[in-house]
């Protein structure tokens, strides 16, 4: 009987891998975006007219940006003690008889899902910086056919 529920357990902790990865990715990430933010810091009080607006418009960008990607770790730490108590569940259920099938059902669902949020929230978070990314005509030297 342990052997099945070992077997049933497998899935969710593949899941929780994944979580794992994910994770190690957005925490990089964020690492970067504090980086800029405390360069664009530094120049804040440096930059007067233009220029400053430029540096308070990319500050308030880098500031969404960082709330996005925290907020993407949060789901995922939600999702992976979620996965957690599913396994558990799984284990409990195993040990002792008990029907928790659906609790298990829910348990996986609910950390399917935080991880999807997670993932779209991601997707805003990656769309704001590609957006942020703004490469100038002159240096694509569009009127030269290559």
């Amino acid at each position: 009987m342990i052997a099945q529920t070992i077997q049933l357990a497998l899935a969710p902790v593949f899941v929780l891998v994944a979580i794992g990865n994910f994770m190690n990715i957005l925490t990089g990430r964020l690492a970067r975006i504090v980086d800029r933010s405390r360069h664009l810091q530094g120049r804040h009080t440096d930059t007067k007219g233009p220029d400053h607006d430029e540096v308070v418009r990319e500050l308030r960008s880098v500031d969404r940006r960082i709330k996005l990607v925290n907020r993407a770790i949060l789901m995922l730490v939600l999702a992976a003690l979620v996965i957690g108590l599913t396994v558990g569940l799984l284990f409990i259920e195993g040990m002792s008889q008990m029907n928790l099938e659906w609790a298990v059902k829910i348990t996986f669902f609910m950390a399917i899902a935080l991880l999807m949020f997670a993932l779209l929230t991601f997707l805003r978070e990656t769309r704001i910086a590609t957006a942020d990314l703004r490469i100038p005509d002159t240096y694509l030297e569009l009127e030269r056919t290559l």
